[in-house]
């Protein structure tokens, strides 16, 4: 996680973790990855371009996911969210000395700017998105009830 000065508003989180709450667990699980997928596209748009061009293996390598390696799962194992998105170079060593420099590197950051400049938009895009999507999944769900009546 990111620590940063500026707080995000998100209003309407316990509505929707009501409404969240009636799905079963892994519909839940699917509508909140489709979600998080959702809202983290200008993040990951930005990071994309603002990455260095020098290598275009960088820019290729990034891409967002469910699961945690290793490390962050160690970095993650009191947290208590229900699902997570992460962004960043799945398979590219030199994506962190790209974004924090080295000795003999200076820092070219990428994702952090990325996340600085879209963050508000990425979580006002979660409301709506969650909405949208809880109201399919439980049409989804009434139709098959209704099917199997």
């Amino acid at each position: 996680m990111i620590a940063s000065s500026k707080p995000v508003k998100f209003e309407g989180g316990r509505e929707l973790d009501a409404a969240l709450g009636q799905l079963p667990k892994a519909t839940g699980r699917n509508v909140l990855k489709r979600t998080l997928k959702h809202a983290i596209q200008p993040i990951a748009d930005a990071a994309r371009a603002n990455a260095p061009k020098q290598t275009m293996h960088l820019v290729e390598s990034l891409d967002e996911g469910f699961r945690l390696n290793k490390r962050q799962s160690r970095a993650n194992r009191n947290s208590k969210s229900f699902q997570e998105i992460h962004f960043g170079a799945t398979n590219d060593p030199a994506a962190r000395h790209q974004e924090f420099g080295t000795v003999n590197h200076p820092a070219q950051p990428y994702l952090r700017p990325a996340w600085e400049a879209n963050r508000q938009e990425a979580f006002n895009r979660i409301g709506p998105s969650l909405w949208e999507e809880i109201e399919k999944a439980a049409a989804r769900a009434a139709r098959k009830t209704a099917r199997l009546k």
